[in-house]
C-alpha cells in the first residue's frame, strides 16, 4: 500500500525519519496548546486490522469474541488518557486503483492456496507468517466500534484522502495507519500502528519534514516523487526506464544504500537540480516520458492535493480559463496566473479556501479542490452530518452522477446537472490537463465568474432517482450502518474481497455464487423500488473473488424478481414508513431476499439471536446440497455453547487437528453473516443488528471443536456439552430448519446415510 519502496527507504536508509512518541505525552502537549480541545487521533482502521486481531487461531473462521475484546481494550487505553479515536473505513474503490486492488486480490488467491496446501499437509494451522485476517473482518470491525461507542465513518472514496483530509481541518492530534501515502499528504502527523505499543503507548512518528531534508525537496515536491515512484494509481513500471536513468546521472550514489534507496535519492534530485528550473514555466510532459499516461498521472498527482491545497507543479492558462467547444468554464487558479481569486480562512484548519459567490443566494461559498479532477468546486456544509461536501460530484469517485449514452460512441458518458437550466450535460475533458471538468451551457455565465454549482446539485443520481432514497443510503453508510447498499444505488458495482476457501474442493461452492441469489433480489429491492420488478432493473457490477475468475472484468448480475404477496414495497415505506405493522412487513422482505417466505411460521416461534441464524442455515442447507445432519449439528452446537462461554474459555480451547472442509464451512457462515447486513440493512432492519454480530453467533474454534466431533458420530448432547436445556434448544432449532428445508424437497440426512448410500449404489 502507498509509494512504492518508501517503506523500506525510510526504515533502513533514513532511520532519523522515524521518532518514538508517546501518545499520552502528545495529547497533554496538545491540551496546553489549545485548551478546551480534545486529541484527537485519525484512524486508517483498514491498515489496523492486523494489529487488532490478536487471537492466536485466525484460520477456523475468526474468533470473534476475543477479537471484540481486544478492541475494547485498545479504545479503553486511549479513552484513559483523554485522546479521542475517530474511525475510517474504505467504503469503496475507486476506478483509478481498480487494478490495483485486482493485483492484491490474486496475490490472495496464491496466499490462500498455499495455507489449504499447509492445513491438508500438515492437519494444522500455519504460523502467523501466512496469517490472512478473517472473512468478513472490516465490515464486523465497523459495527464492533459503534457498539463500543466509537465515531466510526465509511468513506465515500478512498479512505485515506478522506483520513488525510479530516485529519487537517480539524487539526487533529494526527494519523494511526500503516500506509506512506500518508508522509505525502500534507496534513497533520503520520503515526505507525504497527509500532504502538498499547500498554505504553509508545509508537513511531513519521516526520515528513525530516523526509523532505533528506531528499532535499519541499512538501509540495512530495506527490511528484510518489508518483514517479509509482503508487496505487501510477503503475510501478510507468517510470521504470526514467528511474533508471535518473540513477545512472547520480552522481551521490551511496555504498550503504540497498539499490531501491538510491533510486529514491536520485529521483528526488532529479526533482530538485533538473525538474525545478522549469517549474511554473514547463509542464510536467514537457519534462517528464509521460506519453499516453497524461492523464493518469496528473490523476494520481491531484489525488494528494486535499481542500485548498494547489501544486506549484500543475501549469495553468495566464488567464484560468479553459474552453471546450465554444462553451467557457473559468477555473480558480494558481497565483502564479496574477489571477486574483477572493479567499477565505477555514474556521477549524486555518487554511485559506479559495471563495465563489452563488448567483442565487449572493453569498460566498468555499471552493473546494476535487482530489482526482484538481477543480475547485464549492462545498457546503451538510445541516445534519456538519460535514463539508463538495456540492458537485466527480463522476470517477464512484459519486452520484447520472449516466447518458452517447449516440456516436455509444458509450455511457456521466452528466452534470446545471443547476439553472435543470439541463443534463455530459462531463467533458480538460484540453489542458486532460482532466475531467463539468461543461456549462448556461449563457448567462459569464467568462470571469468560477465555477457556479449550486447546492440543489450536491446529490447526481446513476441508479437511482429518488434523492430523498439516496441521502437516506448515503447517510446510513457514511455512518457505518449498512453494508453496499449505497454502492449499489449511486454507482452499481459492489465488491468483495478474497474469503478462505479451497479451489481444489469442488463440493463447496465458492460464497460468492451461495450468496448471489440474495444479492440479486436485493438488488431488485434496491433499484426497482416495487414499479416495474427486476426486469427494468440495471445489471450490478459485481467484483467478487472466486476460484477461476481472473478479475478482468466484472461479472454483469441480473437483479432476480422477489416474490412476496401483494408485491415489492417500496424503498420509501420500507427506510421512511412508521405506520403500525410496517416492522412485519420489514420481516416479510428480508425473508422474500433469502426466498423464505415459506419459513415464516417456523421462524416466528424462534427466540432472538437464533432466529437470523436459522434464515441462514436454512438458505444455505437449501442452496447447498453437500451439507449434512453432521453440519446442521454442529452449527446449532456452537451457537447455544457460546452463549456460556468466557473470552478466556475460547481462547484455551484446543483442537485435535484442523480440517479443510471446516475451515470453508466456517467461511461460508461468516459471510452469510455479512450477507444478512446487506439484506437487513435494505429491508429498513428489521432485525436488530446485535442478533447476527457473530460474537453473538459463531466462533470458529468452537465451530470446528463440534465440527470434529460431529463427524467422529458424537451425540447430540455430547456436542451440547450435556446440558439438558441446550440439547432442547438444538432439537428444536433443527426442527425448524429441517422441516423448513422439507418444504423445498431438500431432506437433511447424516453423511454416514449418505455414504452408504452411494457406495451401495455402486
Amino acid at each position: 500500500m502507498g509509494v512504492r519502496g518508501l517503506h523500506g527507504f525510510v526504515g533502513s536508509s533514513c532511520p532519523h525519519i522515524c521518532m518514538v512518541v508517546n501518545f499520552k505525552e502528545l495529547a497533554e502537549h496538545h491540551r496546553s496548546r489549545h485548551p478546551g480541545g480534545t486529541p484527537t487521533i485519525v484512524v486508517d482502521a483498514m491498515c489496523c486490522l492486523r494489529y487488532w486481531y490478536t487471537p492466536e487461531s485466525w484460520i477456523c473462521g475468526g474468533q470473534w469474541r476475543e477479537y471484540f475484546s481486544s478492541l475494547r481494550e485498545f479504545v479503553k487505553t486511549f479513552t484513559a488518557v483523554g485522546i479521542k479515536l475517530i474511525f475510517f473505513f474504505d467504503g469503496m474503490v475507486e476506478q483509478s486503483k481498480r487494478d490495483e486492488w485486482v493485483k492484491r486480490r490474486l496475490k490472495n488467491n496464491r496466499e490462500i492456496a498455499k495455507i489449504f496446501h499447509y492445513i491438508k499437509s500438515h492437519r494444522e494451522q500455519p504460523g502467523r507468517n501466512m496469517f490472512f485476517i478473517p472473512s468478513g473482518l472490516a465490515i464486523f470491525t465497523q459495527f464492533a466500534l459503534k457498539a463500543l461507542g466509537q465515531e466510526t465513518l465509511c468513506s465515500l472514496q478512498e479512505a485515506d484522502y478522506e483520513v488525510a483530509s479530516y485529519g487537517l481541518r480539524n487539526n487533529c492530534l494526527g494519523i494511526l495507519g500503516e500506509d506512506t501515502d500518508y508522509l505525502i499528504y500534507d496534513t497533520c502527523p503520520y503515526f505507525s500502528i504497527s509500532e504502538l505499543s498499547l500498554d505504553s503507548l509508545d509508537t513511531v512518528m513519521l516526520c515528513r519534514e525530516k523526509l523532505c531534508q533528506s531528499l532535499g525537496l519541499s512538501l509540495s515536491d512530495l506527490p511528484l516523487l510518489a508518483c514517479l515512484l509509482g503508487n496505487d494509481i501510477i503503475p510501478e513500471g510507468m517510470f521504470e526506464s526514467f528511474r533508471y536513468k535518473c540513477l545512472s546521472s547520480y552522481t551521490s550514489v551511496k555504498e550503504n544504500f540497498d539499490k531501491k534507496g538510491n533510486i529514491i535519492l536520485a529521483v528526488a534530485d532529479h526533482i530538485c537540480k533538473v525538474l525545478r528550473l522549469h517549474q511554473g514555466e514547463k509542464k510536467l510532459e514537457e519534462m517528464l516520458p509521460l506519453g499516453p499516461n497524461k492523464a493518469l498521472f496528473y490523476k494520481g498527482m491531484a489525488s494528494y492535493l486535499l481542500p485548498g491545497q494547489k501544486s506549484p507543479w500543475f501549469f495553468q492558462k495566464p488567464k484560468g480559463v479553459v474552453t471546450l467547444d465554444k462553451q467557457v468554464l473559468s477555473m480558480s487558479s494558481d497565483p502564479k496566473s496574477k489571477q486574483e481569486v477572493p479567499v477565505c480562512t477555514h474556521p477549524e484548519s486555518k487554511q485559506e479556501v479559495p471563495m465563489c459567490t452563488d448567483p442565487e443566494s449572493k453569498q460566498e461559498v468555499p471552493l473546494c479542490t476535487h482530489p482526482e479532477s484538481k477543480q475547485e468546486v464549492p462545498i457546503y456544509t451538510d445541516p445534519e452530518s456538519k460535514q463539508e461536501v463538495p456540492m458537485c460530484t466527480h463522476p470517477e469517485s464512484k459519486e452520484e452522477v447520472t449516466m447518458y449514452t452517447d449516440p456516436e460512441s455509444k458509450q455511457e458518458v456521466p452528466l452534470c446537472t446545471h443547476p439553472e437550466s435543470k439541463q443534463k450535460l455530459p462531463v467533458g475533458m480538460d484540453p489542458e490537463f486532460n482532466l475531467e471538468a463539468p461543461l456549462c451551457t448556461n449563457p448567462e455565465i459569464k467568462q470571469e465568474d468560477p465555477v457556479n454549482m449550486g447546492p440543489e446539485v450536491k446529490q447526481q443520481i446513476t441508479m437511482v432517482s429518488d434523492p430523498e432514497i439516496l441521502k437516506v443510503a448515503r447517510a446510513h453508510h457514511v455512518q457505518a450502518e449498512s453494508y453496499l447498499v449505497y454502492n449499489v444505488m449511486s454507482s452499481g458495482e459492489v465488491e468483495c474481497s478474497n474469503s478462505l476457501e479451497d479451489a481444489m474442493d469442488q463440493a463447496l461452492p465458492s460464497q460468492a455464487f451461495v450468496y448471489r441469489p440474495v444479492r440479486q433480489r436485493v438488488y431488485s429491492l434496491l433499484l426497482g423500488d416495487g414499479r416495474g420488478g427486476a426486469s427494468t432493473c440495471p445489471t450490478v457490477k459485481e467484483w467478487f473473488v472466486y476460484s477461476g475468475n481472473p478479475l478482468r472484468q466484472p461479472d454483469l448480475v441480473r437483479p432476480l424478481q422477489m416474490n412476496i404477496p401483494g408485491g415489492t414495497p417500496s424503498l420509501k415505506l420500507l427506510w421512511l414508513g412508521q405506520e403500525a405493522g410496517l416492522q412485519a412487513q420489514r420481516l416479510d422482505t428480508l425473508l422474500a431476499c433469502f426466498d423464505l417466505s415459506f419459513s415464516r411460521e417456523e421462524l416466528q416461534v424462534v427466540e432472538s439471536p437464533f432466529q437470523a441464524l436459522c434464515c441462514l442455515l436454512i438458505y444455505l442447507f437449501v442452496q447447498v446440497d453437500t451439507l449434512c445432519l453432521e453440519d446442521l449439528h454442529a452449527f446449532i452446537a456452537q451457537a447455544l455453547c457460546l452463549e456460556g462461554k468466557t473470552t478466556m474459555e475460547l481462547a484455551d480451547l484446543q483442537l485435535d487437528h484442523v480440517d479443510p472442509r471446516a475451515v470453508q464451512l466456517g467461511t461460508l457462515l461468516v459471510r452469510g453473516l455479512t450477507t444478512l447486513v446487506l439484506v437487513n440493512s435494505a429491508c429498513g432492519f428489521p432485525w436488530k443488528t446485535s442478533d447476527f454480530m457473530p460474537w453473538n453467533l459463531f466462533d470458529g474454534k468452537l465451530f470446528h471443536q463440534k465440527y470434529l466431533q460431529s463427524e467422529k458420530g458424537y451425540t447430540a448432547e455430547v456436542l451440547v456439552e450435556q446440558n439438558r436445556s441446550r440439547l432442547t434448544r438444538l432439537h428444536a432449532l433443527k426442527s425448524v430448519v429441517c422441516k423448513a428445508c422439507m418444504k423445498e424437497n431438500r431432506p437433511i440426512v447424516s453423511r454416514r446415510h449418505w455414504r452408504s448410500h452411494h457406495s451401495g449404489s455402486g
